[in-house]
């Protein structure tokens, strides 16, 4: 793969910051305010879509189309944005890596099914703000993960052949839009989705970010 790869193109919420448990409690908490109980497990069934195509599901599920959408979804956001203020920390490794790939001189780029607040947010936080030469959002696009369209916009904006392009997701949803945009991909999922049989198609199925830094030297000597 050495002198293949011209871009590592990251995922976000798992992926850079430890945000998945602070998603399930905000969307617990939201949720639950509009009369619908949720368990870590239901919102486990839905990682790596955007947010308001949880919401539609749930309000289907629920026979409950007559709330409006927009109206929970500021809710679940609103807790989550506090949450992340409160207690957001990089994935264990990350900043060695990205540390690395500034080293190679490898582009690198950020694409989320998260919102355009969530993803300024989450950068502020992480004090992110200048390392990323793209940071695309799947927010507005017609379809979200496991769409292609975000990492296809994302290698446009780094200028970067998708074929050139190496992504790290920890979700089934990205790793499908990820192989679906013609990338490479490195699957970490946590210990809750790691039986997945889907992971298999991914190029690396590894357990951690100091996995995937390991990997890094050997790809990127």
């Amino acid at each position: 793969m050495q002198g293949l790869i011209k871009a590592v193109i990251f995922d976000m919420d798992g992926v850079l910051i430890e945000s998945e448990y602070l998603w399930r409690r905000a969307m617990i908490a939201g949720f639950k305010e509009f009369g619908m109980e949720l368990t870590e497990d239901d919102c486990r069934k839905t990682m790596g879509l955007r947010i308001g195509e949880v919401i539609e599901s749930w309000l289907s599920h629920f026979k409950k189309e007559h709330l409006v959408a927009d109206e929970i979804e500021k809710r679940i956001i609103s807790r989550l944005l506090e949450l992340i203020d409160q207690a957001g920390n990089f994935i264990p490794g990350i900043p060695a890596l990205l540390a690395f790939c500034e080293e190679k001189k490898l582009k690198v780029g950020l694409a989320t099914s998260s919102s355009k607040l969530l993803m300024k947010t989450v950068l502020k936080k992480l004090d992110l703000g200048n390392t990323f030469h793209s940071t695309i959002s799947a927010e507005h696009m017609p379809y979200g993960k496991p769409h292609p369209q975000v990492f296809l916009d994302c290698a446009g904006e780094l200028i970067v052949n998708p074929q050139q392009c190496l992504v790290i997701e920890d979700s089934l949803n990205g790793v499908i839009a990820a192989k679906a945009a013609q990338m490479k991909v490195i699957a970490v999922p946590d210990d809750e989705h790691n039986h997945l049989k889907g992971f298999a198609v991914a190029d690396y199925t590894l357990k951690n970010m100091h996995e995937v830094l390991g990997l890094f030297k050997t790809l990127f000597p």
